[in-house]
């Protein structure tokens, strides 16, 4: 027997019935993008393995337990399925020098790959959009990031998300409080799951993220590292809560966010919901000032974000957002000239702008407008040979009552779009 493939776990199908939101949301998000001046960037999915090691961090879940790494056996390089866009897009404006006639504001789309744990709204192949900013080192740049996501989440239709946003200090400042952690943590090690224990002397910021019911009071207790900022830190922070202030944008500041990536410094933001469970987070990012000189550039401040799609994507059905890709006519065709005449007709009319079903295959007139009526299509035009012979085709509307009527091919358009 010929064996049945199926799609492997956490690689999914997204099915004709689903793409018209898709196209919504992509495409409001390319609007919103481009009214505050970000250009699209285009990365490749796969990249060199030491890129995410250094970018990412060795000790973070992402590059220990997540990736798709593999050597090349045609020529031995490590390589990996991109897990997130950031070091990509910085390795791109590094090669290609895009900041040395200024700063840059870039955005891309497209898939990331991570083997987790594959739940609702979290799959090893997932869509996101980013969008980066080079060569602003202000708070202004991390507001307008948080700001365009607002606006975002409005053009959707999107509502009852909330902003969290936090520092995390600059590379002392945080290097001082995670010695501070650490010895917390110790003193209540007999608290610590496995997870924690393994975390301690790696990344021990990220045990205060941690989901562990039997660890939250502990966490909720742990020094806070806003007690440990310095004045340009402190003064950074403020200007972004000025920022958001002055735009209306509501917030919390909570001092257990730090984001799962180590090349964060200063500000962090999530967005936020409480409509999709365990993984509510559906945006995120924050400043990275180090990144471009870590990874080979000249020092370049950077700020950035990564939209979740699929759970956007889940927050909008839950929402009831709609969106409909349907033609504008099903052109019937019936009689031996019509049908000789069907295929120039159904040119001539999308030449002319309308989106055109050719009805293929032949059949009776009675099933031909059986299967207009399922195309959802708003009018059928029917082509017969007397319609053939005069140089007009007859339009009947499908989704709301009227008339049918004939008209000249140059006058279809017009009662369609009128």
């Amino acid at each position: 027997m010929n064996q049945k493939f199926q799609s492997i776990k956490g690689f999914y199908d997204i099915l004709p019935e689903a793409t018209p939101l898709w196209f919504k949301l992509e495409d409001t998000a390319r609007q919103v993008l481009a009214q505050y001046g970000y250009n699209n960037i285009r990365m490749p999915l796969v990249e060199d393995t030491s890129l995410f090691v250094r970018s990412v961090g060795e000790h973070t879940d992402i590059v220990e337990k997540e990736m798709y790494a593999w050597e090349d056996a045609l020529n031995g390089d490590k390589l990996t399925l991109r897990p997130e866009g950031t070091a990509g897009c910085v390795r791109a404006v590094i090669e290609h020098s895009l900041t040395y006639n200024g700063p840059q504001r870039l955005w891309y789309i497209g898939p990331m790959f991570r083997h987790e744990n594959v739940q609702k709204g979290r799959q090893r192949q997932f869509h996101q959009i980013g969008a980066e900013a080079f060569g602003f080192d202000g708070p202004d740049v991390d507001a307008e990031q948080i700001v365009m996501l607002a606006r975002l989440w409005q053009a959707l239709g999107i509502q009852d998300v909330a902003l969290q946003i936090n520092s995390i200090g600059d590379a002392e400042e945080r290097a001082a409080y995670r010695q501070t952690l650490i010895t917390y943590f110790e003193q209540h090690a007999d608290l610590l799951d496995e997870d924690a224990k393994r975390r301690l002397h790696t990344n021990p910021l990220r045990i205060l993220d941690t989901k562990n019911p039997r660890m939250q009071a502990m966490c909720e207790a742990a020094p806070k590292l806003m007690d440990c900022l310095g004045v340009a830190t402190r003064t950074h922070f403020e200007g972004l809560c000025k920022f958001l202030t002055q735009a209306g944008i509501a917030y919390q500041i909570n001092p257990r966010l730090v984001r799962g990536l180590d090349y964060y410094n200063r500000t962090v933001f999530e967005w936020v919901t409480t409509k999709l469970g365990a993984q509510g987070t559906i945006a995120g990012g924050g400043r990275y000032d180090s990144l471009v000189e870590r990874l080979g550039g000249n020092s370049t401040p950077a700020c950035g974000f990564g939209i979740g799609l699929e759970r956007v994507f889940l927050l909008m059905q839950e929402y009831g957002i709609t969106a409909n890709h349907t033609p504008d006519v099903y052109l019937v065709n019936v009689g031996e000239l019509a049908e000789k005449q069907a295929f120039g007709v159904a040119e001539t009319l999308r030449g002319l702008g309308l989106n055109v079903i050719l009805h293929a295959g032949g059949g009776s007139f009675k099933s031909q407008m059986k299967k207009a009526d399922r195309s959802g299509a708003k009018y059928a035009a029917i082509l017969g040979d007397d319609e053939a012979m005069a140089g007009e085709i007859s339009v009947k509307p499908l989704l709301q009552a009227g008339e049918q009527k004939r008209y000249k091919l140059n006058e279809v358009v017009q009662y369609v779009r009128g």
